[in-house]
């Protein structure tokens, strides 16, 4: 997706954090793209897995906080910049559900978003970039490492385009969202599987950022001007790339060459690109992967 170049950022929606003092194991977060997979084709375990200032911060190795990227203020600076992108993107996405959350009965509240570069700790433990990225409930946070995008083309066959980056955040702020309603609490996610609990928390995430996708356009910055211009059938594209890369069977296939949908845990490359699809086209109401029979996911 591209940014409209006059279109205005507020800032304060996303810090960055440097280098922490190392720290030796550790639970992540749920909602990585690949932290289930981790541990299924290394026997790292995660079993203790869970499921505003002005401009973006960073906070260096000894615990500070510092103004990092004040720059980022303009459509322009998104388009040119992968910080400023998330900045972007993550006052599209708080404005989408400031409006939609509610629809789906929940009491909206924006989460923290910190870009971080080779390990930062959590509420869910200590993270590094092998996690990529995810979602800490306690934390009510998404946690990125901005190289995990370069891993997403080279070593997982993604496109580099903007909204397959874009679709990382998209998809863990949709476990936000998911946090809010209870659906965290209220799903078996300790199981695996083609139609497990944790698959279905998965898709749905999927969905919802597709669901945010389709309005993307039309999302706006505070002086009433839409964040992106229309959206592209190239960048949706990017998209599904994103979607497809992160598959369960293709991340067995490219490990292990071959595929075991009884592990699953997040859903395979079709049905990751089915479910942002529906979302896209139909909206977040569309997103029950909840309820629908194994055979409908």
């Amino acid at each position: 997706m591209t940014f409209n170049d006059d279109s205005q950022l507020s800032g304060g929606r996303v810090k960055r954090r440097g280098r922490t003092a190392a720290v030796g194991g550790g639970a992540l977060g749920v909602g990585a793209i690949v932290v289930f997979l981790i541990a299924q084709f290394t026997g790292v375990d995660l079993s203790g897995v869970l499921g505003d200032g002005s401009g973006v911060t960073t906070i260096q190795q000894g615990g500070d906080t510092v103004d990092a990227a004040p720059e980022c203020r303009t459509g322009r600076d998104a388009n040119a910049s992968v910080e400023c992108r998330m900045e972007g993107a993550a006052e599209s996405l708080d404005a989408y559900w400031s409006a939609e959350a509610p629809k789906l009965g929940a009491s909206y509240t924006r989460p923290d978003f910190y870009l971080f570069q080779d390990s930062t700790d959590t509420g869910c433990g200590t993270a590094s970039s092998a996690t990529g990225p995810f979602y800490c409930p306690p934390d009510r946070a998404l946690y990125v490492d901005t190289s995990f995008y370069d891993e997403l083309q080279s070593r997982y066959g993604s496109s580099d385009g903007p909204l397959a980056q874009m679709y990382v955040v998209a998809h863990e702020w949709g476990h936000h969202v998911q946090q809010l309603q209870g659906t965290f609490a209220d799903t078996d996610r300790s199981g695996t599987g083609a139609t497990s609990g944790s698959v279905r928390v998965e898709l749905q995430a999927d969905c919802y950022a597709g669901a945010w996708v389709g309005d993307a356009a039309n999302t706006e910055d505070a002086n009433g001007q839409t964040f992106f211009e229309p959206i592209t059938r190239s960048q949706i594209d990017d998209a599904l790339s994103a979607a497809s890369a992160v598959g369960d069977d293709s991340i067995q296939r490219r490990a292990t060459g071959s595929v075991d949908p009884d592990s699953f845990t997040h859903g395979s490359s079709e049905q990751r690109q089915r479910w942002f699809l529906r979302g896209y086209q139909q909206g977040a109401t569309s997103c029950d992967t909840l309820s629908v029979p194994g055979s409908a996911l």
